[in-house]
């Protein structure tokens, strides 16, 4: 386990302040929740299910880790263990398992839980293949248990609000949807686990691409946004795959879908910026744009008649999966629901390796650790990618294979 595949900053933000109405336990009996995985984005589960102990919604009975948890991280009534087998050995009948770990440990945490009476939570990606995503979803269809993905930005209230703002025509017909990502990270944040910008780890597959963990938001809520939720509602999906670190995964790069429905969904992405900037996602219609920045739940919405703009609130997903076993609230990032974005994982797992972009194309700034690789234009050409839903190869970049 150790530190979970959530611990970019996107996932920070995203998980910053959500605004909901705390459900409330059914007869006054609270929700028993084990968590695994209390490191890097574990932290988080833990600061909400502080507060969502403090309102009576939840008690953490139990962690697991194989590191020992940071002193005081950890309520003292909540039992430590070393795994989920030596948790589920000692804990009877949790009522929710929170999966908070690296990327290649989701499929068989995730398996074990689906294996008890409890609900899951399980961290994003939910898992590195689309065969394991088969098998989970199996697993979850014959227990009979609910599973809820971590992509927090599922849970923005813009969402339903954009769903409506096209649906009254507001920007005419829409043409197309874009996801930008640029950011900022350097040797470190690559250093920081042995599974850090793997392809695989001894023959078991990470997956851990730009697109697939630090930006894997911009491509979920994108994909939302396009109405494409399950596999069914993705026609096809387009890699175009490159690296300036030296690392096995993909840094820079553009992913594009076409919907079951025709619509192209354009993910233009990247770790190699000049200066990290606030993710979002654009609506492309025949008479004005709206533009999603969703770590943030602000839309700007500019038409003909000038531009508005408006701030949201979001709801916390582990209070919808508790809600949903009170009283069958619908989850909000159910696992059949992330059979599109599973479908562009499986791409990019299958795609060739990512290519080098050549030195003369990339400048680093800072020095030893802290140093990070900047791809010269990068974002100038994720502009243009995202606004003719090209790839890089396509706008004829002098680095693009």
């Amino acid at each position: 386990m150790g530190t979970p595949a959530g611990t970019d900053a996107e996932s920070q933000s995203l998980s910053a302040d959500p605004v909901q109405a705390t459900p409330v336990e059914a007869e006054g009996r609270t929700a028993r929740v084990a968590l695994v995985g209390v490191h890097g984005f574990g932290t988080h589960h833990l600061r909400n299910l502080e507060r969502l102990q403090a309102a009576g919604v939840v008690e953490l009975v139990a962690v697991a880790d194989p590191q020992p948890p940071a002193p005081g991280s950890v309520p003292a009534t909540a039992a430590v263990y070393p795994g989920l087998t030596e948790l589920l050995a000692a804990t009877p009948d949790p009522d929710v398992i929170i999966v908070a770990t690296p990327i290649q440990t989701h499929a068989p945490l995730g398996l074990a839980a689906l294996a008890t009476a409890a609900d899951l939570y399980l961290e994003k990606p939910p898992v590195a293949s689309l065969a394991d995503f088969n098998t989970l979803c199996e697993a979850a269809r014959k227990s009979g248990r609910s599973v809820q993905i971590g992509f927090q930005s599922l849970g923005s209230h813009a969402l339903a609000a954009i769903e409506e703002m096209v649906a009254s025509g507001a920007i005419g017909t829409l043409q197309g949807i874009s996801a930008t990502g640029r950011w900022v990270r350097d040797r470190a944040y690559y250093k920081r686990s042995r599974w850090a910008g793997k392809r695989s780890i001894d023959g078991v597959d990470v997956v851990d691409g730009v697109a697939t963990n630090p930006l894997a938001h911009a491509v979920a809520t994108a994909l939302r946004i396009a109405g494409a939720r399950t596999m069914a509602d993705v026609a096809s999906v387009e890699t175009d795959l490159y690296r300036a670190n030296d690392i096995e995964s993909d840094d820079t790069s553009v992913i594009r879908i076409r919907t079951a429905a025709g619509l192209p969904v354009t993910c233009a992405l990247t770790i190699c910026a000049t200066e990290s900037v606030e993710p979002y996602v654009t609506l492309q219609g025949s008479e004005g744009q709206a533009v999603f920045h969703y770590t943030e739940d602000r839309l700007t919405v500019t038409t003909a008649e000038g531009q508005s703009e408006q701030l949201f609130g979001r709801d916390d997903l582990t209070g919808n999966l508790i809600a949903h076993r009170l009283d069958g609230a619908r989850l909000i990032s159910p696992l059949l629901d992330s059979g599109a974005f599973m479908l562009v994982l499986e791409a990019i797992r299958t795609a060739p390796l990512p290519a080098l972009i050549g030195s003369e194309y990339v400048q680093w700034v800072g020095v030893g650790d802290a140093a990070h690789a900047v791809v010269v234009g990068i974002e100038d050409a994720l502009e243009r990618a995202t606004r003719e839903h090209a790839t890089f190869k396509e706008l004829g970049l002098p680095w693009a294979r």
